[in-house]
């Protein structure tokens, strides 16, 4: 089945209330509310015009939906100023968990680091191989952001290390680290199921042993490692820049990304009093921050 999905720009103010509207008058099947405020996923792709304002608005119809009286009703309702921003997208009927699958190869980075999916043969058995099936957390690899992430720790020697995963989402950096060699790895993320699915995938790979995952609020006192990673955002980034660059031991190194291109030498400021930083990396717009923590 066919159906159609309207985008609407709004903000944390009238968004319930369009959202309500248009479940109760014009016959929404869902509608969902997307923070725009600097969120990667939901980042413009390359060379397309953001439209979108402080909260985005995400209404699907069936496909029969006449789309002129969703918009004449929020054209009356008053809710919108004129001239509201608005689009429009036809969405497929596909099997998607299946196309997802037929499209997740195996992904090689660096020299000797491949990403598999578990249904997929291993290219290189006497690689380092993450089998990784990403679950009900962000992060397989594909994103550029994770993609240089994984190149970062590929090129460094992690052997008797002990490394953070800050936001560890699927747990693919954090595997990738014990297998390159680290000791132990600590993953942090604020989302429950990111610390069930980094477990489950660490299961997966033979390595559960060698990592520990803990929320904000339950990780010890005094944390402090050989190397931190953080693929997160730009504003997470900026805001607690305190407590990272405090992970991060004296020589230590630190990666950061899921920072756009127009946003990294402002990241990059908050970290510069304590770090040698190296010059930027970018991959499709998107930006890695990385240094040494300089002796005090």
């Amino acid at each position: 089945m066919p159906w159609i999905q309207i985008k609407l720009n709004a903000t944390s103010e009238n968004a319930e209330p369009i959202g309500d509207l248009l479940m109760e008058q014009t016959g929404a099947l869902s509608i969902t509310f997307l923070d725009a405020h600097d969120t990667p996923v939901f980042e413009p792709l390359p060379g397309e015009t953001r439209l979108w304002g402080d909260t985005d608005i995400l209404a699907l119809y069936d496909a029969e939906a006449d789309v002129e009286v969703v918009l004449s009703t929020l054209k009356s309702s008053q809710l919108l100023e004129d001239g509201f921003a608005y689009k429009v997208e036809q969405l497929e009927d596909k099997d998607w968990e299946r196309e997802w699958m037929d499209n997740f190869h195996p992904m090689k980075f660096g020299e000797r680091l491949w990403v598999c999916p578990s249904w997929r043969e291993v290219p290189e058995p006497n690689a380092v191989n993450v089998m990784l099936d990403p679950g009900l957390a962000f992060g397989t690899g594909t994103h550029p952001t994770t993609a240089l992430c994984l190149e970062w720790l590929e090129g460094l020697d992690l052997s008797g290390k002990t490394v953070i995963d800050f936001g560890c989402g699927s747990g693919i950096l954090a595997i990738a680290a014990i297998k390159l060699g680290a000791a132990k790895v600590i993953g942090i993320d604020i989302d429950p199921q990111a610390l069930l699915a980094s477990k489950d995938n660490a299961e997966r790979n033979g390595v559960v042993d060698q990592l520990d995952v803990y929320l904000p609020q339950d990780q010890p006192e005094g944390l402090i490692a050989d190397v931190v990673v953080a693929n997160i955002l730009a504003g997470p980034l900026r805001e607690l820049s305190p407590i990272i660059k405090g992970l991060v031991a004296e020589n230590g190194c630190l990666a950061m990304s899921g920072v756009l291109d127009t946003q990294a030498n402002d990241v990059a400021s908050y970290y510069s009093d304590e770090f040698q930083l190296d010059p930027i990396a970018e991959q499709s717009e998107w930006c890695r921050i990385s240094g040494m923590k300089q002796s005090s």
